[in-house]
């Protein structure tokens, strides 16, 4: 007990000597404490009025908001205690680089899920296409999107691949174009069938009279031509105008007496003389 008063002093020397740095470290403590909470909630306050930033940012931001400014109070009461921060900081970002290699694709998913959620090249709910795969975006996380595919398959994509591939948003589109080649018969009357096409578009209450649909040849094919039919439609009715004017083509162009060719092989093979046996010699 006599040794341990000598080597640290009494209660009120060690009160004396340390008492102003911890109650200055208390203080930091507490007041980091309460600015990291109270910019976390500000955060999440004014995201609510942010329209344009997207709301699964929003928890993020608060986050990082909040971890940043207890590591700044972390590092302030570790200095009220004699604790030598640049030893920890140079510590801290060797563990950090070591980390960073270890998790680089991790991190590169991160960093393009901000950029997607800051950006949004797309939103919940948008039909879009990826690098050559489509379907309607269900959330877009920190690491990743998930979409479901127009004949409801879940996909998944990384972040860094959606952020550097082609993207294409049919939702955002005020329009789109579909192009339908049609085959006739070669000996069909040509002017006569591109009029029953245009006939049959005009009927068509979704195909949108600006920009105007036309029909023309596109192809002289083998055994039949081919006939190019491009209108316009709003995005939602791309694929059912689609189908029904398919139909109603074939339809019409039946009723019409406009045959549509299927392709066939016809294979003539030549039948040999049997060949005569001459009688034996007798």
């Amino acid at each position: 007990m006599e040794q341990g008063i000598a080597t640290w002093g009494t209660p009120i020397e060690l009160l004396e000597r340390h008492g102003p740095g911890v109650s200055s470290a208390l203080f930091i403590a507490v007041v980091g404490w309460t600015a990291a909470a109270w910019a976390a909630r500000s955060v999440r306050s004014l995201g609510k009025k942010w329209t344009q930033v997207d709301a699964t940012l929003i928890p993020l931001l608060a986050s990082v908001s909040r971890l940043t400014i207890l590591t700044v109070t972390t590092m302030a009461v570790l200095e009220r205690f004699g604790v030598d921060t640049k030893s920890l900081f140079a510590v801290l970002g060797a563990a950090g680089l070591t980390v960073g290699l270890a998790l680089k694709d991790t991190l590169s998913d991160v960093a393009a899920g901000l950029v997607l959620l800051v950006l949004r090249p797309f939103d919940v709910g948008d039909a879009i296409e990826v690098d050559g795969t489509s379907g309607v975006v269900d959330a877009i996380d920190v690491f990743q999107t998930r979409l479901t595919s127009f004949d409801g398959v879940p996909i998944t994509l990384p972040n860094s691949k959606v952020r550097s591939a082609k993207i294409q948003n049919f939702t955002r589109a005020q329009r789109r174009r579909m192009d339908l080649t049609i085959g006739v018969s070669a000996t069909a009357d040509i002017a006569h069938a591109i009029a029953t096409l245009r006939d049959v578009l005009s009927s068509e209450p979704r195909v949108l009279p600006e920009p105007a649909p036309s029909v023309d040849v596109v192809e002289l094919a083998e055994g039949k031509v081919n006939l190019l039919v491009r209108a316009w439609t709003l995005p939602a009715d791309f694929f059912p105008a689609r189908l029904e004017l398919t139909r109603h083509f074939k339809e019409r162009l039946d009723a019409e007496g406009i045959v549509v060719p299927i392709p066939q092989r016809e294979l003539h093979i030549p039948l040999r003389e049997p060949e005569r046996r001459s009688a034996p010699f007798l």
